[in-house]
């Protein structure tokens, strides 16, 4: 096999890992040859061990299938920084059991990286710095059972511990899973409340029981990830208050996490914001330091009682 080959050969098997389906004349394109020799190309990648499907006719192309071992991955050079980052991260990450293999692959990526990649890999290393306790720990293989069940529309079984601490079970037709950097969320449709429900995954108790397949109901909100935001940032909370604030969404969100409060525009200048807290004491304070005005439209009285007193305060101090 001529170098030339060897390479259209490398060439032609990451174009098939890049995309699900090739029609043989796409290829043959991108790889400057004819249909002819991609066909060719396709029986030595076969030979090689590689599960290249084809698909005859007009329409027919190639498929690179899954076979019993992993085949090697040709990834480009930001691919490879991207993956060796994420693997530093997720060394240090909030998913239990994928701490050891993650640098295990880490250090067998290292290995292979040119020198170029290795030095721009060894910078980002270099120049972040974890911070400890992001989030409470999920356990992976719970994990790994809740996302095949959201793909494949199984029901899952799970215990789960409430606000109270108090376990009890929960039979749901699991959505999607929410990652918000610093906690797990599932969006789940409980069975027995006959309603859409959030649930923590680092409360629920081991691994899920699945059982048979259901027919997916139309999701709660168009917007799942701000669905989830709404609800961990207010509704859980026994205080909770809209703001109408006098600066753009774009800019209050540069103060607002999506876990501490959902942001909505009403123009330009001005968005809606909701807001949710367990302790009444320290909400004057965390809505000061925004450093904007703004107009409080529902609240309880004791908030506004709250919000009053500390306003009251602090105006006596500097008189």
């Amino acid at each position: 096999m001529t170098t030339g080959t060897s390479a259209r050969l490398l060439r032609l098997l990451s174009l098939l890992q890049a995309r699900r389906d090739w029609p043989g004349a796409d290829l043959a394109d991108r790889l400057q040859v004819d249909v002819r020799t991609v066909r060719r190309d396709v029986e030595r990648l076969r030979e090689l061990g590689y599960p290249v499907h084809a698909t005859p006719g007009v329409a027919g192309g190639y498929r690179l299938g899954a076979g019993a071992a992993l085949p090697p991955l040709l990834l480009d050079d930001d691919e490879a920084v991207a993956v060796a980052v994420g693997l530093r991260t997720a060394a240090n990450g909030t998913v239990s059991g994928i701490e050891e293999t993650s640098v295990r692959a880490l250090t067998k990526l290292e290995q292979v990286l040119p020198a170029r990649l290795r030095h721009r890999v060894a910078a980002l290393n270099t120049a972040m710095i974890p911070l400890g306790g992001a989030g409470p720990i999920v356990d992976a293989e719970a994990l790994t059972v809740i996302a095949s069940a959201c793909r494949d529309h199984q029901r899952l079984r799970f215990g789960y511990s409430g606000y109270n601490g108090d376990l009890g079970e929960r039979r749901v037709e699991p959505l999607r899973l929410v990652h918000t950097g610093r906690r797990w969320y599932l969006i789940a449709f409980d069975l027995d409340r006959d309603a859409w429900r959030t649930f923590r995954l680092d409360r629920i108790d081991g691994v899920p029981d699945t059982s048979f397949r259901f027919t997916p109901r139309e999701p709660p909100a168009e917007d799942l990830a701000a669905y989830v935001s709404r609800g961990i940032t207010s509704s859980p909370y026994p205080y909770q208050l809209v703001l109408r604030v006098h600066a753009s969404a774009e800019a209050l969100a540069e103060h607002v996490a999506p876990t501490a409060g959902t942001i909505e525009a009403i123009d330009e200048r001005t968005c809606r914001v909701r807001v949710g807290s367990n302790d009444l004491s320290v909400m004057p304070y965390y809505l000061a330091h925004w450093d904007v005005d703004f107009v409080v439209e529902e609240a309880p009285d004791e908030v506004k009682d709250r919000l009053r007193l500390v306003a009251d305060r602090f105006a006596r101090a500097v008189e």
